[in-house]
């Protein structure tokens, strides 16, 4: 699992590296897999593996959200190593209607020096005139909004970039291919488009009829534009508290052939059973390190983390 893949700019507030790596980092990353043995293939491939129950290593590389720099940055990496990818596109990003709100919320916390606010009855008062008292008010009101409804995440972040003078708008004209960028992308014999929702929200917190329309119409939308079927999901968020057994039965009962989400484990013959429950590797921005990458491509850290089970 990626996200950004773009040159370092050096700062001393990014609570959001964990989802950016350097273009650098990337290439090593696919040089080791091809050293380590693994085969770079498609989702649909990997589908075809999964059920064929192949000894031979394989991984898929995919990106979410439609960012700029996977076409600017990262395929010129994938063109040079001739690898398979998928890009899971939010049809708000690409159209403009959807904000990113982990940006939004980084980049008001940036300009103010402090923040009064209120969540779920709470007051907060943070400071956040130095990096690191930033760091803490990230800290604190991400993880006081991540399990809460979806509306509240909003109308938070919403208020807060209000005061900040932040342009969401212009955060997602700034890093998100629009529709001309993901058509071009699409096109790319390496490229595989999945569904990302229309406004990337955490589904578990939506009503089941909002959920299904933002599998269904999004997929829709891909589609017209693309012009060939959008075949594979991506939960956004995609942690426990994001998508689980509802949103699992729905993305097969919508014709899903694959939907990933971000819980960590690695892909084995059983997942043919659960193709819309698939876990991922990340690759984190705030660990870029080969020897890291190799300990996690072993499996072992994600056979303690889910207590031995292959499928969790």
């Amino acid at each position: 699992m990626f996200h950004q893949v773009r040159p370092w700019a050096e700062r001393g507030f990014a609570p959001n590296r964990l989802l950016e790596i350097t273009p650098e980092f990337f290439d090593a990353v696919l040089t080791r897999l091809r050293a380590l043995g693994f085969s770079i293939v498609s989702l649909d491939e990997a589908l075809a593996r999964m059920a064929s129950e192949t000894e031979q290593p394989f991984a898929v590389l995919t990106f979410d959200d439609g960012y700029k720099d996977t076409r600017d940055f990262a395929l010129p990496i994938l063109e040079k190593h001739r690898a398979p990818f998928a890009m899971f596109v939010t049809t708000g990003f690409a159209d403009r209607s959807a904000s990113l709100w982990w940006i939004d919320l980084e980049e008001s916390i940036r300009l103010l020096q402090r923040i009064e606010i209120e969540i779920l009855g709470e007051k907060l008062e943070l400071p956040t005139a130095t990096p690191e008292e930033k760091n803490a008010a990230f800290a604190a009101i991400y993880r006081r909004l991540i399990n809460g409804p979806e509306h509240i995440l909003r109308d938070v972040i919403g208020d807060l970039a209000q005061k900040a003078g932040v342009n969401s708008a212009t955060i997602v004209e700034d890093l998100c291919l629009d529709w001309a960028g993901i058509e071009e992308v699409a096109r790319h014999d390496l490229c595989t488009i999945g569904v990302h929702t229309l406004t990337h929200p955490r589904l578990s917190k939506l009503s089941e009829s909002d959920m299904r329309r933002e599998l269904a119409q999004s997929r829709k939308e891909i589609e017209s534009h693309i012009g060939r079927p959008a075949e594979h999901l991506a939960y956004p968020v995609g942690i426990r508290i994001a998508a689980g057994e509802r949103e699992f039965a729905a993305a097969a009962e919508l014709g899903f052939a694959s939907a990933v989400t971000t819980r960590p484990g690695m892909i084995f013959p059983e997942h043919a059973r659960r193709r819309t429950a698939l876990p991922r590797l990340s690759i984190n921005g705030n660990w870029q390190s080969l020897d890291f990458v190799e300990i996690l491509l072993s499996g072992v850290p994600f056979a303690i983390w889910n207590r031995g089970r292959k499928v969790a």
